[in-house]
């Protein structure tokens, strides 16, 4: 009986690999004959550098960077199995998590870290990169990450501007001369989930500027801002930022990786995945376990386990999924290929009792326990 656990993280209480080995662990006190085999997974957010790290048998880089308010941080990065590869989560070099509440300002906070963390990645010979938004305390539209590669912008009086989404609306001519060759020849996959333009009412200022910091007034300002950067950038070159769908992503860095980079933006999940080559490790397995912190009726729209149970279905292979909260909905998650689901809480339970890690951990344990002994029985 061959068994392929790929859970999701249960954010704020397990990792994807650490949630794998509690179901593994379950299974096998079940069944200690049951062949199982283990796939860390991601959506392109957090925890994308350490289940790739993990599938590919990559390393895991720590490098100094300039974090979101000019000060040093040290980032982690993942160089995959291949070397080749490099694989970088944006929040670690200008994440909300870096900073504190009274911190948070939009109109200050640069993506320059980013752009550090490329360039040492380069520097070990990697050309190709992955690249995971989510999470950033900016809204520069990539600007930051643009100086750290090389491009120079320029104001009316012909100074270069500062960092921050707040130096935007002084940018009047950029300048690509001085970009390294090696830059050049980069490829960039993009995780990116969100189809929000650059600019207006449903783009990167007015939706997500209030979670960084922004006040109304800020929002307004920032959102002028990106307008003004993208007609200089469409004047200077001809590339249109907002008609990118996903340009507004991460304060405007996917208007900059797709655009200016010529980057590939893709669903998170589905970019995981491929790397990941799991409908390849699906041809021998008689069952999935997947699963996430909850499912519900969002989970069809892009969630990894919807992602891991369409793959299955087209092998006809059954899908069980896990979560500490089950609400089915429209869709219904058995129309994303889910065969059966079920929730760990065995009781009546506080939320922060129910998300303590060795709580979750011994809730999956036991709960794949229970899975195990049932297809145990029923594949005899």
């Amino acid at each position: 009986m061959n068994i392929l656990i790929a859970m999701d993280s249960l954010k704020g209480s397990l990792s994807s690999i650490e949630a794998n080995k509690a179901i593994e662990k379950g299974l096998l006190q079940a069944n200690p004959n049951f062949m199982i085999e283990t796939v860390p997974v991601a959506d392109g957010g957090e925890g994308t550098v350490e289940a790739l790290v993990q599938a590919t048998h990559g390393q895991f880089v720590e490098a100094v960077v300039t974090g979101p308010l000019g000060k040093p941080v040290t980032a982690k990065y993942g160089i995959l199995g291949g070397l080749e590869t490099a694989v970088i989560e944006v929040a670690e070099a200008c994440g909300l998590p870096i900073l504190s509440r009274e911190e948070l300002n939009p109109k200050l906070t640069t993506t320059y870290g980013v752009g550090e963390l490329i360039l040492d990645a380069l520097q070990k010979g990697c050309r190709d990169f992955i690249i995971g938004l989510g999470g950033s305390a900016t809204n520069d539209a990539g600007v930051g990450m643009l100086q750290a590669l090389g491009y120079q912008f320029f104001d009316q009086e012909g100074e270069s501007i500062g960092f921050g989404g707040g130096e935007l609306k002084r940018i009047t001519r950029m300048d690509s001369s001085k970009i390294p060759d090696q830059v050049k020849e980069v490829t960039f996959r993009v995780a990116c989930d969100v189809n929000n333009p650059l600019y207006g009412t449903n783009g990167a200022a007015y939706i997500y500027g209030p979670q960084k910091g922004a006040t109304p007034e800020m929002v307004d300002e920032l959102d002028e801002g990106l307008r003004h950067f993208a007609n200089v950038i469409i004047e200077q070159t001809g590339i249109d930022l907002q008609s990118i769908t996903g340009a507004g992503a991460a304060g405007g860095l996917g208007a900059t990786f797709a655009g200016l980079l010529k980057g590939q933006l893709q669903s998170g999940v589905q970019l995981i995945l491929d790397v990941t080559k799991l409908e390849e490790r699906l041809s021998a397995v008689d069952l999935v376990i997947t699963g996430e912190g909850k499912l519900d009726g969002q989970t069809s729209m892009g969630k990894a386990p919807a992602g891991i149970a369409q793959l299955a279905q087209k092998g006809n292979i059954p899908v069980i999924a896990l979560a500490g909260d089950v609400t089915d909905g429209n869709p219904s998650l058995y129309d994303s290929g889910i065969t059966a689901y079920f929730t760990i809480v065995s009781g009546p339970v506080s939320l922060d009792v129910a998300m303590a890690p060795d709580v979750t951990r011994e809730n999956l344990r036991r709960t794949a326990e229970q899975i195990g002994r049932v297809w145990g029985v029923a594949s005899k």
